[in-house]
């Protein structure tokens, strides 16, 4: 399992349109793993769900902060590497620390991971 780690809020000022525009950038990276054979995840698609169904009220707030950064953590925990895409993200970085002091890889572009191109 690859999880792919890349900016969902840094940058964006909280800009639904910008936000959106991030994940459709980690989705697409996910896609295109999974079409190499791999099984990707992301951290927000399971993170965010949980978030709207515990009521949060919005990006930020003390729902969003329990869940958001904590699941993502905790999925790294379980994958065998990382894609890191996109630009600077301090919740992003706090993955491939995770991966890095586990000894496992981190990808830095989608030509490194085995069977893609």
């Amino acid at each position: 399992m690859i999880l792919v780690a890349g900016p969902y809020r840094s940058g964006t000022g909280d800009d639904p349109r910008l936000i959106a525009a991030n994940m459709r950038a980690m989705n697409e990276a996910a896609l295109r793993l999974f079409r190499a054979g791999h099984l990707p995840i992301t951290g927000e698609a399971l993170a965010l769900p949980l978030v709207e169904t515990a009521g949060s009220a919005g990006i930020g707030d003390a729902v969003f902060d329990e869940i958001f950064h904590p699941i993502g953590e905790r999925v790294a925990r379980h994958c065998d590497a990382c894609l890191r895409i996109g630009g600077p993200s301090v919740g992003a970085e706090a993955m491939v620390a995770i991966f890095e002091r586990a000894g496992r890889p981190v990808y830095r572009s989608l030509a490194d991971v085995p069977g893609c191109t």
